[in-house]
């Protein structure tokens, strides 16, 4: 590994199952700059989310903690103030931190009491001068969360706002218009997909690219005084409602997309216990767990395919200026996303508490200069890890990181994919949707290497067990058939369960 002290491009998408890449066995997905970028990396096959929720997920990326230690559970729910973040102790180390793109570090529509604040608002964002106290345009807190500089972008598909928004009235004030006009008139996380006004050139994701390159230029220039960096480089997409703009919108015909195997699963999901009331009272008007027609989810496989592949063209420019600008061989990149997509598995889409996988397996890539060797690994691994050995691959001393640290420390395995260090991995849903309802539970699951095991709050006795290896498609509920399996499954989600709770606040006497 190099001596000095080495960069780190943190490049996350969101809602991006793991199987939406060419590396990762999809046969009609284009992603030739990613699937190069596996082929020279340490490649992960079993990848999961610490929560599969953006704001959660997120916070424990920021954080190296649970969401139980973080305290964001659920969507809508701030990161603290005063949370220790790894930007913060890079930057107390020496480093400069940038954000380039989606954050959701603090909630998107008007908090229940007024009191509250939120820098990442939409009503506020949207116009260019709120009534109230906000924390939009020139009164965007500098730094937020450990970034020392933030280009901002919220939303997703052709309603974004943030910086990009201000960028894009001065660029196209025509454009920028109608964006908030689908703002106002169509919130744009209640719809499957969009139709895009936006060119190409003036689109999310090539600002994103655009602005990524425009800093690594001007650092191998000089202009920050040879401090080594960390960026986050954050695309909105292929979150819904997709939208891709230009060529990349037709690229895929909805009839070639092949649909999951167990897409004719959905009427037994109206026969399983905790499914089935919330298929019959959808909760946040079909945002989660939303049924579509197979017309509507080849079409929504069709734009997402095309919104990754145009990520994948935006992050074959972002390594090529990488190592045009003779930065590569010191700069540790890691692509990954947040959570991802049921796609029509089990005849739904999108998002929400279920027992499946879809939503829970993600993409990682990771190359460190001077470490990892090109290999596929199966090791399991978890949001949960990617911050701790982050800094662990940095040389930062635990008495610098955030007190209580959790997570494993992968490096092991990006030194040699055979290692396994862990032997499962948990993963939390705790979701509030209104004050109590229409949702209001807690899910969590068990991954080990060979099966998976979920438990629901509202249904003790039950549960939902699937071999990972011979039913992938996950048609096989194991939980009444093998008593001794569901009894250790159970013993070790209670273990894990155990560990992963919250130290905090830490104790201050003997007695």
């Amino acid at each position: 590994m190099p001596k000095e002290k080495m960069n780190v491009l943190f490049i996350i998408t969101d809602q991006h199952r793991a199987d939406m890449m060419g590396c990762y066995g999809n046969k009609v997905l284009k992603t030739p700059n990613l699937d190069r970028f596996a082929s020279e990396s340490r490649h992960f096959s079993n990848a999961f989310c610490t929560n599969p929720m953006c704001m959660p997920n997120r916070a424990t990326l920021l954080t190296g903690y649970y969401p139980n230690v973080h305290g964001v559970r659920s969507n809508g729910i701030n990161v603290p103030l005063d949370m220790p973040t790894i930007t913060q102790t890079l930057v107390n180390r020496g480093y400069h931190t940038i954000n380039v793109g989606k954050m959701h570090y603090n909630i998107w529509v008007m908090p229940y009491d007024p009191k509250d604040t939120s820098a990442e608002n939409f009503d506020d964002w949207s116009v260019e001068k709120p009534n109230r106290n906000h924390l939009a345009h020139d009164n965007f807190p500098n730094p937020y969360y450990g970034f020392e500089e933030c280009d901002l972008v919220l939303g997703h598909s052709s309603a974004c706002l943030g910086h990009y928004f201000d960028w894009l009235k001065e660029r196209a004030p025509e454009i920028a218009e109608n964006v908030r006009k689908q703002y106002l008139h169509d919130v744009p996380i209640f719809g499957m997909f969009n139709d895009n006004f936006i060119p190409e050139e003036l689109y999310n994701t090539t600002y994103i690219k655009n602005n990524t390159i425009s800093f690594l230029e001007k650092y191998s220039e000089g202009k920050y005084d040879d401090k080594p960096f960390f960026i986050h480089c954050s695309f909105p997409d292929p979150h819904h409602p997709v939208s891709p703009p230009g060529k990349y919108r037709e690229m895929y015909n909805p009839e070639d997309i092949e649909l999951p195997s167990n897409f004719h699963d959905l009427e037994n999901l109206y026969k399983h216990p905790y499914l089935k009331t919330h298929l019959e009272n959808p909760p946040y008007r079909g945002a989660l767990l939303r049924e579509e027609s197979e017309e509507n989810i080849r079409r929504f496989t069709a734009l997402s395919y095309g919104s990754v592949s145009l990520i994948d063209n935006a992050v074959g420019e972002i390594l090529a200026s990488l190592e045009k600008l003779g930065l590569s061989k010191n700069t540790m990149v890691i692509f990954t996303s947040d959570h991802g997509d049921y796609m029509g598995s089990h005849g739904i889409c999108l998002k929400g508490p279920s027992p499946f996988n879809d939503t829970l397996q993600i993409p990682l890539i990771w190359r460190v200069p001077g470490l990892t060797s090109p290999g596929v690994t199966d090791a399991l691994i978890s949001s949960v890890d990617i911050p701790r050995t982050i800094l662990e691959l940095l040389n930062i001393k635990e008495r610098y990181r955030p007190l209580g640290m959790q997570g494993y420390n992968m490096k092991p395995v990006l030194e040699d994919p055979t290692k396994k260090l862990r032997d499962c991995l948990l993963i939390t849903e705790d979701e509030e949707v209104g004050p109590k309802g229409p949702l209001y539970t807690r899910v969590t699951h068990l991954i080990t290497e060979d099966y998976k095991i979920t438990k629901f709050a509202e249904l003790p006795g039950y549960g939902d067990i699937y071999d990972r290896k011979n039913d992938q498609g996950e048609l096989n509920n194991l939980w009444d058939k093998y008593k001794d399996l569901r009894l250790d499954l159970t013993d070790k989600l209670l273990h894990e369960y155990m560990i992963t709770r919250s130290r905090f606040p830490t104790r201050q006497g003997g007695t």
